[in-house]
């Protein structure tokens, strides 16, 4: 009947504005997300001296979005915690995040000395039998005791990052007196064995944060810390302490300088 085929156009019309009403919200959204990359960029190096934002419509003029898309951009960047609104004033910074180069092997004091004092709180700190991923790892028979370390990092006052260190005992007995809280423990490596150290192997990635973790970093449980764990060798090549970092994802970078080779 002809009524029936003006109802079945009526609907086809009404599925095909929503398709479209659709896509278009999946095209914004994916221009914000862009947006928020370009921006998390400019704000983490500096490029905001006095800590304000562009105007949303300075911003949608420049990178050539619509006022929708910068606004969804911004509230990615005010959920990671990395900008906030305040009335008359605009879209201002309000965290920074401190950068971790990969590129060369230092202690986190080192690595961020410029950005102020890294100071440890050591929660656990004695022998302990080494699990057999973490004696193998140290090319140590299964259940030799290990020193454990479990320590709490932090910049500014703020908790930066949770250490969970395992080192072999015949080294590890030697830092039982030593000021850990204070000085990184790949300075007293070098000191204790006489020795540099030589090359370390790493994996990051992104876990989610423990009951024990969360509360310990002041994080939200459940909430994503990158996860570095990080093997270090002396340099004739002995394994002498296998770590495992939690950092506050919300807090530091990663970065390094990557060459190709053939």
């Amino acid at each position: 009947m002809p009524s029936d085929r003006i109802r079945d156009h009526a609907g086809q019309g009404a599925a095909t504005t929503v398709a479209a009403h659709r896509a278009r919200r999946r095209l914004r959204a994916d221009r914000a997300r862009q947006l928020a990359d370009l921006l998390r960029r400019l704000l983490l190096t500096g490029a905001f001296p006095d800590g304000v934002l562009p105007h949303e419509s300075t911003l949608a003029t420049e990178y050539g979005a619509s006022r929708n898309t910068v606004r969804e951009a911004l509230d990615l960047l005010r959920s990671e915690g990395l900008v906030e609104r305040q009335p008359g004033v605009g879209t201002v910074v309000v965290a920074h995040k401190y950068p971790h180069g990969l590129d060369r092997l230092m202690g986190l004091a080192e690595t961020l000395r410029e950005h102020g004092q890294v100071t440890n709180e050591v929660r656990t700190m004695g022998p302990a039998p080494a699990p057999a991923p973490v004696a193998d790892r140290l090319r140590l028979a299964p259940g030799t005791d290990v020193l454990y370390i479990e320590r709490l990092r932090r910049l500014g006052g703020l908790p930066l990052s949770l250490d969970l260190t395992y080192i072999p005992l015949d080294i590890g007995t030697e830092l039982l007196g030593a000021d850990l809280e204070n000085t990184d423990v790949f300075r007293l490596l070098e000191a204790v064995t006489g020795q540099r150290l030589g090359h370390a192997e790493i994996t990051l990635e992104a876990v989610s944060a423990d009951t024990h973790s969360a509360a310990v970093l002041e994080a939200p449980r459940g909430t994503a810390v990158l996860m570095l764990e990080r093997l270090t060798h002396l340099a004739d090549g002995r394994p002498v302490d296998l770590e495992f970092i939690r950092f506050r994802g919300d807090r530091i970078t990663m970065s390094g300088l990557l060459h190709r080779t053939r």
